[in-house]
């Protein structure tokens, strides 16, 4: 009879944790992932460091190689200077030392793409305070002012310079476009172990810098700004992070964001964006077309009085996998998506996923998010000041403990506009509007439709 009892016992409990396993909707949808204390995916994955031994330091010097630091004769600055790092490189030299001063470069390399400096693997290159570096004014499409030659390199201080003002936009004879966006700070081309840090990167006539098939790059403290097309774009990179940044006034040819994840066929995976200051980005801040675990966290993003977005801050591509918490968005003025701090984009068709998207813990100043024609969010403890929380043609969207209140300067959006759903399967529980517990009848099976959104959409 002991054992009997035991074993109903045995019964009852398990019967118990089933049920509340299957009741409890942080276990709804397709992951089967760890979860942290927040109910936040566990970052399992470390970007690995450059590791550089830094016994053998040589500082360039500029009378014995006659290298030129006031900005003039872009042909010899960058002959002679290419020639001490040369030298330095097959001396064995780990460490080596740009002295302070201005340096203009720029070597012919086809019809199309204009050389600067290149780095080499196991290399430490540190500009000191003052040390300026930046590209001759040109009319090709691509170039390069640093690019990386190998693996383990790091790159620190200093400023590198584009030439956006004066570029001449001759059309290509390929076709006769004057995009010209391909003008780069640094390029990190098929490289491993890489960290950029503590630069100033601005006036390029694309990105500050173009990150291509590499593996464990880092930036970090550094100032990236005014640039034609994008702060840094990632095509094709697994274990980046990018952190304690500030991205501004990237502006001129789109896509013009913060941060532009867009592989075009290649693997993005495992990326870190954490701690940034983004503003006055016209395209938007973030932009994940590609990516796959990508990590947006404790970032500051903000539109900045007189700036127009054309996305928005945060958007994401069908598909991506995306764990975005704790960032604090403000926007002053609409994008062409209205005031959506952030926004999935869709080509429809098969809305499955391997895993959810996960929006936790954000404030949203003047500006909502809208997800639409996909499946599997996890939204909660959100703050969504002045707009609305949406979506559309969702499956299992679950949204737990977020806020959603007024703005005297939206009326439109009052009652039943706050939260808007058309067509959506999911859970809900202890959502807001303003002091206002606001019941949201979402089930597993029954698509459900705001009524007012139907009429008024």
């Amino acid at each position: 009879m002991k054992n009997t009892a035991n074993y109903f016992l045995l019964f009852i409990l398990l019967f118990i944790t089933c049920t509340k396993e299957s009741s409890d909707p942080s276990n709804k949808g397709v992951d089967k992932e760890n979860l942290d204390g927040n109910g936040l995916p566990i970052m399992a994955f470390d970007v690995n460091l450059p590791e550089i031994a830094n016994d053998s330091t040589y500082t360039i010097n500029l009378t014995d190689w006659d290298i030129p630091s006031n900005y003039t004769n872009a042909d010899k600055t960058t002959a002679n200077l290419q020639a001490a790092i040369d030298w330095a490189h097959d001396e064995g030299y780990t460490q080596v030392i740009l002295p302070t001063g201005k340096y203009l470069v720029g070597k012919d390399g086809n019809d199309i793409y204009q050389g600067g400096i290149e780095i080499y693997g196991n290399t430490e290159f540190i500009f000191e305070d003052g040390a300026i570096m930046g590209i001759e004014t040109n009319n090709k499409w691509n170039y390069c002012v640093l690019r990386l030659n190998g693996d383990n390199i790091i790159v620190r201080g200093g400023t590198i310079v584009g030439e956006r003002d004066t570029h001449i936009f001759t059309p290509r004879e390929s076709d006769g476009k004057t995009a010209h966006d391909e003008g780069h700070g640094i390029c990190v081309f098929n490289n491993n172990n890489v960290l950029i840090e503590n630069m100033k990167i601005r006036d390029l006539t694309g990105d500050g810098s173009l990150v291509l098939e590499s593996k464990d790059v880092t930036f970090a403290k550094n100032t990236i700004y005014n640039n034609r097309r994008q702060g840094i774009s990632i095509v094709g990179g697994e274990r980046i992070q990018i952190k304690d940044n500030e991205i501004h006034h990237i502006n001129g040819i789109a896509p013009q964001f913060g941060v532009d994840i867009e592989g075009a066929g290649r693997i993005d995976k495992d990326i870190l964006i954490q701690n940034n200051y983004f503003h006055h980005n016209a395209g938007g801040d973030i932009v994940n077309a590609s990516g796959k675990n990508v990590y947006i966290l404790d970032n500051t993003m903000e539109q900045g009085e007189g700036s127009k977005y054309t996305d928005g801050p945060i958007v994401s591509w069908h598909k991506t996998h995306n764990i975005i918490a704790r960032n604090t968005i403000t926007m002053v003025d609409g994008s062409a998506n209205g005031r959506l701090g952030y926004i999935q984009y869709s080509r429809g068709g098969d809305k499955g996923h391997s895993r959810a998207t996960y929006v936790h813990e954000n404030v949203m100043n003047s500006c909502g998010m809208y997800m639409y024609d996909s499946s599997d969010a996890d939204v909660r403890r959100n703050e969504f000041l002045g707009y609305f929380l949406s979506f559309t043609d969702f499956t299992n969207a679950v949204l737990i403990d977020n806020l959603v209140t007024y703005s005297e300067d939206h009326p439109k959006l009052r009652y039943c506009w706050s939260y808007r759903f058309n067509n959506v399967t999911g859970f809900a529980s202890g959502n807001y509007i303003g002091n206002n517990l606001e019941e949201i009848p979402l089930s597993e099976d029954e698509p459900y439709s705001l009524q007012c959104v139907i009429d008024g959409w």
